[in-house]
């Protein structure tokens, strides 16, 4: 069976199907080259910046993540360093309050996934009940075992068309989706283990006196 006879086939509903269906691919298209980026480039500008912050050169540091704000992590660590002679828990304060804003981004478009993955079935469904009605409206009860029977049938048969395609379009984006919320899992989890890491050397600075909250702009 050809994509327009499926189309056709299965009802009405295969319009808002398909709607999903290409708008669920461009979501995932931007969520894996967003997760690609992060994985790709974030633990070795850590550790960068990490190692120079250990040395004290703080200005190299803070230029290694503005030339990355492009990544939360970099995001999130520059909220903290600039800050102003900021004692160690306003620096703490500083690093959840901006990795607490950097949440949305990293989930971006999940609340769109759920909702592809609630309706399609429904709307599957729905095509097939009408499909059926369909059918069964047409059928004349003097006439069973006739051509109206095969024909009522065959209409069955197309009518299931329609729950076939919600159903694969909810396992195609509850694949994705389930992926994509364990990247964020373990996106936040990172996130606090270099955040803490971060602040350690911060307040090991602080107690030594050096206070090296804000750099200027050099």
């Amino acid at each position: 069976m050809q994509i327009t006879n499926l189309l056709t086939a299965g009802g009405i509903v295969m319009i808002p199907l398909l709607f999903f269906s290409i708008l669920v691919g461009a979501l995932i298209i931007e969520r894996i080259r967003f997760w690609v980026k992060i994985n790709s480039r974030q633990t070795s500008i850590v550790d960068e910046v990490l190692k120079l912050y250990r040395r004290d050169n703080v200005v190299s540091a803070l230029d290694k993540l503005r030339k990355n704000t492009d990544l939360p992590i970099a995001r999130i660590f520059l909220a903290a360093l600039e800050l102003e002679e900021a004692n160690p828990e306003e620096f703490r304060l500083a690093l959840e309050s901006e990795a607490q804003a950097e949440i949305p981004l990293l989930k971006r478009f999940q609340n769109i996934f759920d909702t592809v993955i609630s309706l399609s079935p429904l709307l599957g469904l729905l095509g097939t009940v009408l499909g059926l009605i369909t059918s069964f409206a047409s059928l004349n009860l003097g006439d069973v075992g006739g051509t109206q029977t095969t024909n009522v049938t065959g209409g069955i048969s197309e009518a299931l068309v329609s729950t076939a395609a919600g159903l694969i379009v909810a396992i195609f984006t509850l694949l994705f989706a389930n992926t994509f919320r364990g990247l964020y899992q373990r996106q936040i989890a990172l996130i606090q283990e270099y955040g803490g890491q971060l602040e350690l050397l911060y307040r090991r600075h602080y107690e030594r006196g050096d206070k090296l909250g804000v750099i200027s702009e050099q």
